[in-house]
């Protein structure tokens, strides 16, 4: 009987002893995980600004005409003279043009 336990403990220990082999070439290779990390920020990237784009048209959908029509002036006029501070030219600020 006592032989027997010896035994019994002898193989718990073996396999539990065993080392777990772990192969270092397994899983995806460096540069192709920076590969697929680059082209997921592309298509994040992308999605983001087609987001934008049509929360830009939606907010001018509800606008109504007149603000619509002040907007397309304000941003043609920033475009041309750039975002900083704005003044208007010589004419419009003394007789109101």
């Amino acid at each position: 009987m006592r032989r027997w336990w010896s035994v019994v403990l002898l193989a718990l220990f073996a396999a539990v002893a065993t080392p777990v082999e772990v192969a270092a070439q397994d899983g995806i290779s460096k540069k192709k995980q920076e590969r697929i990390q680059a082209s997921k920020a592309k298509k994040e990237k992308k999605e983001k600004a087609k987001q934008e784009r049509s929360d830009r048209r939606r907010h001018l959908s509800v606008q109504d005409k007149a603000t619509r029509k002040r907007l397309k002036r304000h941003t043609k006029r920033a475009d041309r003279r750039g975002s900083g501070v704005h003044r208007d030219g010589f004419f419009r600020r003394t007789f109101g043009w």
